[in-house]
């Protein structure tokens, strides 16, 4: 019937509502970090600053800014990378920065030092996992995994860890390897850049063939563990780690290395991380961006393609130096 209530409830009076002035309250946004229209001729540098400096556009500077501080700074700027990293096709661009003083170590999960290798043998890398999978045939080349197999044997077998082991097998048998020049591994060593590289057996392909020796693969990769953590102890006040690409391996590693090296009694503060995938995961959240930096530092997160982001961080570390 007309008039009758449906609900047991009567629509709130704000008559008497408090309210206030515009100027009176806090406000996150402002025009002064509006972006700017990007002009032509104005280059890389120009767009950058035409960014808005809000949100992924002031994170991007302030991920520019870190790596240029502590460049000058001489602090160690680590890249961490997954293997997709790798597959993207992002080896020259970070071999240039390594020229440039922007990568002063790496650290690798077992894909991205596999997709590495390969890389400098064949020019080529990265199997279509789906077809080759139904025979049983993913992940058996046989010249890979004898290779990087025999080179752990070799190089853990006289005191060197994983990464230090494969980086001086490409070096000693460059006649073997046609691609080499762009190789990360291979870059590194002979530029003394130390390379860690962090497995978990079972995760990569080389594990699957007889050459693989538990043994000695958890021996090098405990060594680089521990070199790693040594790196990690210089980021105090400036220092950059950077997570590409590895959603857990990585992540979980550079979060004990931390811990590590604060059981240990060194100071660890002030220093930057940054996270860059295409997707944000709930390790590099917590383990590189949060944790690490809490109370201390920053952390950063950029969301983007790897084979976008990458390059054009690095262009605009050397649009920095002019």
């Amino acid at each position: 019937m007309p008039g009758m209530m449906r609900y047991p409830y009567e629509p709130v009076d704000n008559s008497k509502v408090r309210s206030r002035s515009i100027q009176q309250r806090a406000t996150k946004v402002g025009l002064g970090q509006f972006g700017k229209v990007y002009r032509k001729g104005d280059g890389l540098s120009g767009w950058i600053d035409s960014l808005p400096n809000l949100l992924a556009g002031s994170a991007l500077r302030r991920v520019v800014q870190a790596l240029v501080s502590a460049r000058s700074l001489k602090k160690p700027l680590i890249w961490g990378l997954g293997g997709h990293v790798i597959k993207c096709g992002l080896s020259p661009v970070l071999i240039d920065l390594m020229e440039r003083g922007f990568v002063t170590a790496l650290a690798l999960n077992g894909a991205s030092a596999i997709h590495d290798f390969e890389i400098a043998l064949a020019g080529s890398t990265s199997e279509d996992v789906e077809s080759e999978l139904e025979d049983g045939d993913f992940g058996m080349s046989h010249e890979t995994a004898e290779g990087m197999n025999e080179a752990i044997v070799e190089g853990v077998g006289r005191g060197q860890g994983l990464g230090e082991a494969i980086g001086a097998y490409l070096d000693d048998r460059s006649n073997r390897f046609p691609f080499a020049q762009a190789s990360l591994l291979a870059a590194a060593f002979q530029r003394k850049i130390p390379v860690t590289v962090h497995v978990g057996i079972g995760t990569d392909t080389i594990h699957m063939h007889p050459s693989a020796d538990g043994g000695l693969l958890g021996r090098g990769s405990l060594q680089d563990f521990r070199l790693l953590a040594a790196i990690v102890r210089d980021l105090n006040e400036g220092g950059v780690y950077l997570n590409c690409g590895s959603a857990v391996i990585l992540p979980e590693v550079f979060l004990k290395a931390v811990s590590l090296v604060r059981n240990l009694g060194a100071p660890l503060q002030r220093f930057t991380t940054v996270n860059l995938d295409f997707l944000q995961h709930y390790r590099p959240h917590h383990n590189v961006v949060k944790r690490p930096t809490r109370g201390s530092g920053q952390g950063i997160e950029l969301t983007g393609h790897h084979e976008l982001m990458i390059p054009l961080l690095a262009a605009a570390l050397i649009e920095s130096e002019t």
